[in-house]
């Protein structure tokens, strides 16, 4: 891989207050696999996540980057270089509708320290900014309590209830029209 295609895929996206969110590169896999190899930070999703499921999360976002030009966006604290987490927007398909998605996954000793709420924020208004989006929203598990507090926070709200991936998930949305009222 060339020089300047290994800088665009670990390229800055995004950055806040406190973050740098850039691209997945292939060397991250470690990373990923200490947040969605961690059970307890990952109890709301059907199954557990070996090594190999963090590699295929890492090439599956760098091929939504080259397909959508968004996936999920590996997490730093800005002057650090180690990940802490991943946001970022991903396409879902619910119930025959596209959407656009924020998710967001953060190791369990990051927790507590807004870190998610300030990447999820940080996403939508690039969603609605540069995606044109007209709504984005978020799909968890009415049990997940942290992450509907990062999306409460963000100003979404319950949109409907409805079985995704076989699981009951909410489905909790923000309209462009309500952006920047949270």
């Amino acid at each position: 891989m060339t020089a300047a295609a290994q800088h665009e895929i670990g390229e800055t996206v995004l950055e806040t207050e406190r973050l740098r969110l850039r691209r997945f590169r292939p060397e991250d896999a470690d990373a990923v696999f200490a947040v969605i190899g961690d059970e307890v930070a990952m109890q709301y999703y059907p199954r557990k996540f070996s090594w190999d499921d963090a590699m295929a999360w890492v090439e599956r976002n760098m091929r939504r980057y080259r397909e959508h030009g968004h996936g999920l966006y590996a997490v730093t604290l800005k002057g650090r270089d180690e990940i802490i987490g991943d946001t970022g927007i991903v396409r879902q398909l619910l119930a025959g509708e596209p959407m656009l998605e924020v998710g967001y996954h953060f190791r369990r000793d990051q927790w507590g320290h807004g870190y998610a709420t300030e990447a999820a924020r940080a996403c939508m208004e690039y969603a609605f900014r540069e995606l044109g989006a007209e709504k984005v929203i978020s799909l968890i598990r009415p049990e997940n309590l942290p992450s509907r507090r990062v999306a409460e926070r963000n100003g979404m709200t319950v949109e409907r209830e409805l079985a995704h991936a076989g699981l009951p998930h909410l489905v909790y949305a923000k309209k462009r029209e309500d952006h920047g009222k949270a």
